[in-house]
């Protein structure tokens, strides 16, 4: 089947997505002057916005590529969480999995952005707020139950591990089993922790982290593929999907074999933030709708692409999707 034919096998297919939900925050300032008080750069406010970051960008690109997604992950009792919730809701998400955590704050990133008439405008401090404890038994319990009984009615389940409280190993293992009960697909991206998420079908990386995973500096194809392959047998994976930069992606799949995907449109890249999650999205929402898991992540890598060539963490559109596969595969799009 032409690669442009699983984008609407993709569309309407349910995507779980359990992770940690981050509110990207970006604060906009002018430069006005160098401060009296410290050398430090004074800024005149000009505005901020809320982006859905971590695994809120996830589920937002799963729903923006043309699933019915649903987002399963702990907040706080604060703006950043009603403003990820209306974001999120504006595009169709079911919000009602997050379970409100009053106790600890939502995980926000505010990166303050400083720029001015005669300067390139770029980020000058990054304010992380996120809280790293385990989840109290109570809001473990709900969150438990909201994750199986969505786990219960998708297509597709993403584990979305930032390093937070959401994607505890216990649970994993819960929803790891219900999928293959069911016969679900499942995806893991791991930025810290990757192996121990044994059991799951499909595992993300990009290059930098399967390095740290596997201990091991990657210094040519041999030690990559060795690597790739040794993480897919731990984890008893059907396939290892590592992002590689300019290289594209490899597909690491059982047998041995490497399929690798190189980047076709070699535009200027702005910004690689969130990428990774649009890779995601777009791979489980394929393999969701029937795709082999290398035409996902052919889908994937093209999706990706367009995503970082938006400033800040983006979504990608079904339809930019399709027109990018149609430029890149003119003969399939």
């Amino acid at each position: 089947m032409d690669l442009a034919e699983w984008i609407d096998r993709m569309r309407g297919r349910r995507i779980a997505v359990l992770g940690d939900m981050i509110a990207d925050v970006y604060l906009m300032g002018k430069i006005a002057r160098i401060s009296r008080e410290a050398p430090v750069l004074v800024l005149e406010h000009q505005g901020e916005r809320v982006v859905a970051g971590g695994a809120a960008n996830v589920v937002h690109n799963a729903a923006t590529l043309g699933g019915h997604a649903a987002a399963l992950g702990v907040v706080g009792e604060d703006a950043a969480a009603e403003g990820l919730k209306e974001i999120l809701s504006g595009k169709g998400v079911d919000v009602s999995g997050l379970v409100t955590d009053a106790a600890r704050p939502t995980t926000a990133k505010t990166r303050v952005i400083a720029g001015g008439r005669a300067t390139v405008s770029q980020q000058i401090v990054r304010i992380d707020k996120e809280d790293r404890a385990p989840l109290s038994e109570e809001v473990y319990g709900r969150l438990r139950d909201s994750a199986l009984a969505a786990v219960d009615r998708a297509d597709g389940v993403v584990l979305s591990d930032y390093g937070g409280a959401a994607v505890s190993e216990p649970l994993t293992k819960e929803i790891v089993a219900a999928c293959k009960k069911r016969g679900v697909p499942t995806i893991v991206d791991s930025r810290y922790s990757i192996r121990r998420f044994v059991g799951v079908d499909y595992v993300k990386q990009n290059d930098a982290e399967l390095s740290e995973a596997m201990g091991e500096e990657l210094a040519d194809e041999a030690s990559f593929c060795a690597a790739g392959e040794k993480l897919r047998k731990e984890l008893s994976a059907k396939g290892v999907l590592v992002t590689r930069g300019e290289k594209g992606m490899t597909l690491c799949l059982a047998g041995g074999r490497f399929v690798d995907i190189p980047v076709l449109d070699k535009s200027e890249v702005f910004d690689v933030s969130g990428a990774g999650d649009t890779c995601v999205a777009a791979f489980i929402l394929a393999v969701a709708g029937g795709a082999s898991p290398e035409d996902a992540a052919r889908l994937s890598n093209v999706a990706s692409g367009i995503a970082v060539r938006k400033m800040g963490t983006a979504t990608v559109g079904a339809e930019e999707l399709r027109a990018a596969v149609k430029k890149q595969f003119p003969k399939e799009g």
